[in-house]
């Protein structure tokens, strides 16, 4: 959970820079009493938002974010996003408001997927053991651009694919590409108490993602890389006054 404080200041860090800042929001199955989410069949369940209260205390999480700056969210549940995607068309939430579906959904085919656009998604996470060609079938008809793991949490495969990358490119771009850290813990949620830890892991991410920079040069120089201090449509820059 974060401060007001804590909100403040990556958005002030975000509108300074141009740059992204998207925030999680907290409630969710695998923090509440139910206990479905911790059965071998049921794992991902823990990251859908449980009855109603918890819907609440998600629309709170975005209301209260968005009153201090941030302006994109990574939303975990299918109603949830319908739901923000209402509120932002209506007026309710800002216009320029980006709602990125998460990975743990698992979009896996062009229907699903397409299904995660038509409900509202500005950017869709796809499941992260595609290949390329299921990831260009995807492209086929998703316009949004594509988040995709070359490099996957434990959590959710722990694949490593950097050298996936170019081709990916090719074949599914516009794509995010998105480096989580095999053999890792889970540190979610975080807080004061794993601080240097989650700072250890924020930095290696950063080391790999200048390793797949540096293929992305060698392998296909002629790959567009979106530029930073740019405005970019499906980016949510914060917004501070």
């Amino acid at each position: 959970m974060l401060s007001d404080d804590d909100i403040r200041e990556m958005a002030a860090i975000g509108a300074d820079r141009n740059i992204e800042v998207c925030l999680f929001t907290t409630p969710r199955a695998g923090f509440d009493i139910g206990g479905a989410w911790n059965a071998p069949a049921g794992k991902f369940i823990q990251w859908q938002v449980r009855g109603a209260d918890q819907l609440r205390y998600s629309l709170d999480d975005v209301f209260r974010a968005v009153d201090l700056g941030i302006r994109s969210f990574l939303l975990a549940d299918v109603g949830l996003i319908k739901i923000v995607s209402d509120l932002r068309a209506g007026g309710d939430l800002p216009s320029d408001l980006i709602i990125k579906s998460s990975a743990v959904i698992m979009p896996a085919n062009p229907a699903s997927a397409k299904l995660m656009e038509d409900l509202g998604s500005d950017t869709v996470n796809v499941s992260t053991d595609l290949s390329v060609a299921q990831l260009s079938s995807i492209r086929q008809v998703v316009t949004a651009p594509l988040d995709i793991y070359i490099e996957a949490p434990d959590g959710i495969g722990g694949f490593v694919r950097h050298f996936e990358t170019p081709d990916m490119i090719k074949f599914a771009a516009p794509i995010y590409v998105k480096l989580g850290l095999r053999n890792s813990p889970d540190i979610y949620p975080s807080g004061k108490h794993i601080e240097s830890l989650a700072l250890n892991l924020s930095c290696e991410r950063v080391r790999r993602s200048k390793l797949v920079y540096d293929l992305i040069q060698r392998e296909l120089p002629e790959a567009v890389i979106s530029k930073t201090g740019i405005n970019h449509a499906d980016l949510g820059v914060p917004v501070v006054s």
